[in-house]
């Protein structure tokens, strides 16, 4: 069945209000982990985000859920995809500025791309490989040559806030498959349940706020807890599926673009970080990186 144009631009629509609002999570993460350690800020927000996504759930479908035992293990499955963005993201930004952790996040749209022809095969792997060379050479630039706004150990900090990105990529080809079974809003829910459950054993590895008390969490940073709950994992997450399921995994993550540029604009404007010359270049290779895979893909589809 062919989507009509209006649901078309919706999708496009919610893509882009995700990619926007995940760029400003990257400056809400950053100043979050002034008072809590990355796996508190995790585990809360996506506690919160839970709450959300449940009670609209509820409302919106009155609690009806219908799912195999197929089903089961892949939304399981989705869940580790859930809790690697969002946790390895964190534990990188403890090591990296927001603006070398948003010009990584930047290679999302050409990570998705590539595994997504590698795996469900939705675009020749011909039509996204110069993308993904371009686009990774920007982020070897900015994770080895960028030590200037990085923190104290860059290549690792590039490195998990990386995984975090292979790990929403996996995230977002797998759930395209099972919404065609499930409401968005069900592998939204679902999957951040699955993701919060398993990282509160790990608090007790990973302490901040619970050694020196709820007191010493700012008012800053409690605001900034909960962006992270409301508009990056609630909102963006939702809006996202959706977008996904509209028009694919590969298209969609096109326009993750957005979420550099916004994380770049706002570590400056509101962090403070400086932005030298070797983010621009990185960012810039990304970029092109992504023309050349939306390029290469629209052709196919005009052939």
């Amino acid at each position: 069945m062919t989507m009509s144009q209006p649901d078309n631009a919706l999708a496009y629509g919610s893509v882009v209000l995700a990619a926007v609002l995940w760029g400003g999570s990257i400056v809400a993460q950053k100043l979050a982990l002034g008072s809590f350690s990355a796996v508190e800020a995790s585990v809360l927000r996506d506690l919160g985000g839970l709450v959300i996504l449940l009670a609209t759930w509820w409302s919106q479908e009155g609690g009806a859920i219908k799912i195999s035992r197929a089903d089961v293990w892949l939304l399981g499955l989705l869940g580790l995809g859930v809790l690697g963005n969002h946790l390895l993201i964190l534990m990188g930004l403890n090591y990296v500025s927001g603006a070398v952790g948003g010009v990584i996040i930047g290679s999302s749209p050409v990570v998705t791309a590539l595994l997504s022809a590698m795996l469900i095969r939705d675009v020749p792997l011909r039509a996204v490989w110069v993308g993904a060379v371009l686009s990774f050479a920007g982020v070897g630039l900015v994770s080895v040559a960028g030590f200037q706004a990085a923190g104290e150990q860059p290549l690792l900090g590039s490195t998990l806030v990386f995984l975090g990105v292979v790990s929403w990529a996996l995230y977002s080809i797998g759930s395209r498959t099972i919404m065609e079974r499930i409401s968005a809003l069900t592998v939204n829910w679902t999957t951040v349940m699955v993701a919060t459950v398993l990282q509160i054993p790990l608090l007790w590895t990973d302490q901040k706020m619970m050694s020196a008390g709820v007191a010493s969490v700012t008012t800053s940073d409690w605001l900034a807890l909960g962006y992270l709950i409301v508009f990056a994992t609630a909102v963006a997450q939702q809006a996202w599926l959706f977008g996904v399921k509209g028009i694919g995994p590969s298209r969609a993550s096109v326009l993750g673009n957005l979420t550099p540029v916004a994380a770049i604009g706002l570590s400056a404007l509101i962090l403070g970080e400086s932005v030298g010359v070797i983010e621009l270049i990185g960012i810039g290779l990304i970029l092109a990186g992504v023309w050349a895979v939306n390029h290469q893909t629209a052709k196919l589809d005009q052939g």
